[in-house]
C-alpha cells in the first residue's frame, strides 16, 4: 500500500495546481513502489506523469493557492532546507526524527502513538532558530506560519489571550508549522513579581492551547532568553534544542558551502576566514559573505578577490572593536 503522507501530498499539490510539487510527489511514490519491488507500477506512474489521456505531455492548470495569512499570522514560503543548515550532530538527528515521525504518522497511530510536534529552540540571536523552523516546514511540505505579535498582543484585559486562541484555531485548519519567535514575549514565568495578572492569564491560555493542539500541527518556538520562560512552558515541549554560537570548524564549513553555492572563490582558505571571524553568529557570517560578493560584483571585470576579502576583514574587525566598546560602556552604566 502506498504511503499515506505521499497520497496526501499528491492531493494537496493537485488541488493547489502546484506542478513542481505534484511531479516530485509522483516520483516519490514511484520510488516507494520500486523499493517494494513493484517495478511495473512504478514505471506506469512515471509514464502517466509524462502523458495525458491523448498521449500528449501533461500539464496541470494552475490554481490560486489558498493563503493562510491573516492579521494574526503571516504565511511565508520556506526558502531554507535542513540540508542547507549547519547543525550539531544531535540537533540534526532530532530534526530528522521529527520529520520522519510526521511523514509516517499513520504507522505510529496504528500502534496508538502520535508523532512529536512541539519544539522549543533556544540560543543567542542570529544562529538559525528561524531558519531551522523554516527548514522543518520545507521538509514537511507544509505552510510556514509566523505569529505576528504586533497584532496578537492587545492593550485590553483578556484581548491577548483571545487572539492567541484565534491563532491556534486557524492553525488547526490543516497541517502546518506554526512559529513563535521571541517566545518569551508571551511565555514568561508566571511567578515573576514584576509581571501583571494579565501575562499570567496569557500564559495559562497559551499552555491550554498547546496541550489541545493536534499532532499534525507542528508548533516551533524560539527564545533568545529561555531563562525567562515559565517552568510549565518547558514541560510542554517534546524537543528542546539549543542552537549556540558557531564553532570555528562550523564557520569554515559555512564558507566551503558558500563558495560551492556561489561558484566564487574568496582567495583565502575557509579555515583562515573562520579564524578571523571566530565569535560571530551565523547571521553575521552570512552578512560578511554577502558583503564580499557585493564588492566583487561592483569591481568586475578586474576584481581582486583576495584584496577585497582582506579589506572587508579589516572593516569588520573595526566593527568588532566598536561593538565591544559599546558593550563596555553599557556595563559601566
Amino acid at each position: 500500500m502506498a504511503r499515506a503522507d505521499l497520497i496526501l501530498n499528491l492531493v494537496k499539490a493537485g488541488a493547489r495546481g502546484d506542478k513542481a510539487q505534484f511531479k516530485k510527489t509522483v516520483e516519490a511514490l514511484a520510488e516507494d513502489e520500486r523499493a517494494k519491488n513493484h517495478k511495473i507500477l512504478a514505471d506506469r506512474l512515471i509514464a502517466q506523469l509524462q502523458q495525458d489521456t491523448n498521449g500528449q505531455p501533461k500539464a496541470l492548470t494552475p490554481q490560486p493557492m489558498r493563503s493562510l495569512s491573516s492579521p494574526l499570522v503571516a504565511e511565508v514560503m520556506p526558502k531554507r532546507r535542513v540540508e542547507d543548515l549547519i547543525l550539531s550532530e544531535d540537533t540534526g538527528q532530532f530534526v530528522r526524527e521529527l520529520v520522519e515521525e510526521q511523514h509516517r504518522a499513520d504507522l505510529l497511530r496504528s500502534y496508538n502513538l502520535e508523532p512529536r510536534h512541539r519544539v522549543l529552540l533556544a540560543g543567542p540571536p542570529g544562529n538559525g532558530k528561524t531558519s531551522l523552523a523554516e527548514a522543518i516546514a520545507d521538509a514537511l511540505n507544509a505552510p510556514f506560519l509566523i505569529v505576528r505579535y504586533e497584532a496578537v498582543i492587545g492593550s485590553y484585559l483578556g484581548e491577548t489571550a483571545q487572539r492567541i486562541a484565534q491563532v491556534f484555531e486557524q492553525a488547526r485548519s490543516q497541517q502546518c508549522v506554526l512559529f513563535f519567535d521571541e517566545f518569551d514575549a508571551v511565555g514568561k514565568e508566571r511567578g515573576d513579581l514584576h509581571e501583571t495578572g494579565e501575562i499570567k492569564r496569557v500564559v495559562s491560555s497559551l499552555l491550554l492551547q498547546i496541550d489541545a493542539l493536534p499532532s499534525y500541527v507542528v508548533v516551533v518556538t524560539a527564545s533568545n532568553h529561555p531563562e525567562l520562560l515559565d517552568r510549565a512552558v518547558w514541560r510542554r515541549f517534546q524537543l528542546r534544542l539549543e542552537l549556540p554560537m558557531p564553532k570555528q570548524g562550523q564557520i569554515a564549513e559555512w564558507f566551503k558551502r558558500f563558495e560551492r553555492r556561489t561558484k566564487k572563490s574568496f582567495g583565502l582558505s575557509p579555515q583562515r576566514l573562520a579564524q578571523n571571524l571566530k565569535g560571530l553568529s551565523f547571521a553575521e557570517i552570512e552578512e560578511f559573505g554577502t558583503d564580499v560578493m557585493r564588492r566583487i560584483a561592483l569591481n568586475q571585470p578586474d576584481a581582486d578577490s583576495v584584496k577585497i576579502v582582506e579589506n572587508c576583514l579589516a572593516q569588520w574587525k573595526k566593527r568588532f572593536t566598536l561593538n565591544a566598546s559599546d558593550i563596555s560602556q553599557e556595563d559601566k552604566l
